[in-house]
């Protein structure tokens, strides 16, 4: 862990755009940056435990949002898509792209004719459940160098700013990092 005294090169940043155009509202640059930077970190690293696992990030989150449904772990495409806050195309390709390799499976839903039912196979429970353990077992370690406390201080500042910037952008869709 670096010091507390080392040079901090965001910081930086915004003394320099300070110095060079004064009265230049800069205070955004030390959270926005390190966000930034985190995202792409965190991101990538992600995906690197997603390789491993033999697993996309599409497919994990429609196989993570079947697992957190409860048994019988079943949705309808339209509840996968609201669920997964992305469309209805996105879902039907993910969909599809699952249950060639055996993931789901589908089958129609009662009373409506149009309603499909996506299920999770045996194989997509078994690739979720050890593909969430890593996941979630890597990011835990990743921000161990918080303290409990610290850690949940940030998650509720995280979650005041991301509420705020939602409202301010009307915007409240949840997306993976660059989609």
């Amino acid at each position: 862990m670096a010091s507390a005294d080392a040079p901090y090169p965001v910081q930086e940043i915004a003394d320099a755009w300070e110095r060079e155009r004064p009265g230049m509202p800069v205070s955004s640059i030390p959270i926005v940056t390190p966000l930034w930077q985190l995202a792409k970190l965190l991101g990538d690293d992600r995906r690197r435990v997603l390789a491993r696992a033999g697993v996309d990030t599409a497919t994990l989150d429609l196989l993570s949002v079947l697992r957190r449904a409860g048994a019988p772990y079943t949705l309808s495409t339209r509840e996968l898509a609201a669920r997964s806050m992305v469309t209805a195309g996105a879902i039907s390709q993910r969909v599809a792209r699952a249950e060639r390799e055996g993931l789901v499976s589908r089958h129609p839903g009662e009373g409506r004719p149009r309603t499909v039912l996506v299920e999770l196979t045996p194989a997509g429970h078994t690739l979720v459940e050890e593909t969430v353990d890593q996941v979630l077992h890597r990011e835990t370690e990743l921000v161990s160098g918080l303290k409990p406390d610290q850690q949940e201080q940030l998650a509720g500042l995280l979650k005041l700013l991301l509420q705020d910037v939602q409202t301010r952008l009307g915007d409240d869709r949840i997306t993976q990092v660059g989609e």
